[in-house]
């Protein structure tokens, strides 16, 4: 079968003839709808060889869809033919995090060696992929999957993080979400699906900032250095209550903390290296700082119903597999309107 490989620290990713896989027991054997693309997966091939944490060859994607191909030995829970998204940051399924759903926060993850698909484990970018448990799949119930695979990260993480300052976004509340691109698109629909909040959204490009007032954005400013001071011109001198950066360099993340009103939250999604001092004087006052990590399994099904019921969309550009190398040089080029998506059977 072909598949989207990195395969040297260095390299572009490649399209390649790999052997079929067959699933062992407990695993499930999906045929690919659709695979997204992720500026995590930039991140990961922007590391020097002394930092890449995996072995290679690395078959890319941790945004899966498919379809059930094959179940191995002991698997009922899932049936041939499902339709089903794949949950990505996989767990050992024992510990206290994995028995609430959090796998993305798994407790014995790293020291087992267990990995996502596409972040050390083969990903998605295939015509077929091994699932290590049916507990990792769930139903798409009649959502497309090309359109709706971004939502298993690109949606899912931002819903994590927005849930977790829900006690902050209020009537008469501000939310800010910093960067307009595959995460941020969604943040600001989750905002105005789940939040009375105005949102306030900012990015450096006036086309990003035309999607942000297309999908529901209250208000839209150039993130630059003057950001900070608008936003507090706009929130009668307090700052915002949430802000929500999903850039994370350290530009942005220098206007989060700024921008943040006292009690309020500065949640750093991205993963641009950023860091922001806390203490006091450092930030505002009884500010609260987070750096989550993808989502529950949970949220992913809460995610997938907000869809279902038309409360967020994906704006989706969409790629053949023997384009994906392409579509990786137009995000990494900032040249992806929304996510993009590769489909290998399509």
């Amino acid at each position: 079968m072909k598949a989207v490989q990195y395969r040297e620290v260095g390299s572009s990713p490649e399209v390649v003839e790999v052997p079929d896989p067959e699933p062992g027991p407990g695993q499930v054997l999906l045929r690919v709808s659709a695979a997204g693309l992720c500026h995590s997966d930039q991140f990961l091939m922007s590391l020097p060889s002394g930092a890449f944490p995996y072995p290679l060859p690395l078959t890319l994607g941790h945004e899966g869809a498919g379809v059930v191909a094959a179940l191995g030995d002991g698997v009922d829970q899932v049936a041939v033919g499902d339709s089903v998204a794949v949950y990505g940051p996989w767990g050992c399924g024992r510990c206290i995090k994995c028995a609430e759903g959090k796998e993305n926060y798994c407790l014995n993850a790293a020291a087992e060696g267990i990995r996502p698909p596409g972040l050390g484990s083969p990903g998605a970018m295939a015509e077929y992929m091994i699932v290590d448990s049916a507990r990792h799949l769930v139903p798409l119930d009649g959502l497309d999957p090309v359109q709706n695979v971004p939502l298993t990260d690109a949606g899912l993480t931002p819903y994590h993080a927005i849930k977790n300052s829900l006690s902050k976004l209020g009537p008469g509340s501000t939310a800010v979400v910093i960067g307009v691109g595959g995460l941020g698109h969604v943040g600001i629909q989750i905002l105005r699906a789940l939040t009375p909040a105005t949102v306030i959204a900012l990015d450096v490009g006036g086309d990003k900032l035309e999607l942000a007032r297309e999908i529901g954005a209250h208000e839209t400013l150039i993130s630059n250095e003057d950001a900070p001071t608008a936003i507090r011109a706009l929130t009668g001198g307090y700052g915002a209550n949430a802000v929500f950066d999903f850039v994370g360099a350290q530009p942005t993340v220098n206007i989060a903390g700024a921008a943040a009103a006292a009690e309020g939250d500065v949640t750093v999604v991205g993963i641009g290296g950023g860091r922001l001092p806390v203490g006091f004087g450092a930030i505002g006052f009884d500010v609260s700082v987070r750096a989550p990590y993808w989502g529950s399994r949970s949220e992913l099904i809460e995610v997938l119903e907000l869809a279902r019921r038309g409360q967020v969309s994906v704006a989706v550009e969409r790629f053949s597999l023997d384009e994906a190398p392409r579509a990786y040089q137009l995000l990494h080029d900032g040249k992806i309107r929304g996510r993009a998506v590769v489909v290998p059977n399509g």
